[in-house]
């Protein structure tokens, strides 16, 4: 639970931040936050090493994929193909 604690202060600080950032710094703090959440969810769950680390790159992953941006309540969404739009959050 100690180190469930950094990470929680890490993703709120990265959410409040937000707003003041560009859309590369919102893609690498979603990737960030998504990282650390995928991380403490397999920790919580009690998986090996294995699991936590398929939790922090699928989180990393779903939090590239999917940034907000707070000043036109739009989604960034990223295509497979590594492009991406903007689009209402689904």
């Amino acid at each position: 639970m100690t180190k469930l604690f950094p990470a929680t202060i890490l993703a709120a600080v990265l959410a409040l931040s937000g707003c003041q950032m560009t859309q590369t710094e919102r893609n690498i703090a979603g990737g960030a936050a998504g990282a650390a959440t995928g991380l403490a969810a397999a920790t919580l769950l009690g998986g090996g090493t294995n699991w936590r680390i398929l939790g922090a790159v699928a989180g990393a992953a779903a939090g590239t994929m999917l940034v907000q941006d707070p000043r036109t309540g739009t989604c960034y969404h990223r295509r497979a193909d590594g492009t991406g739009y903007e689009a209402p959050c689904r």
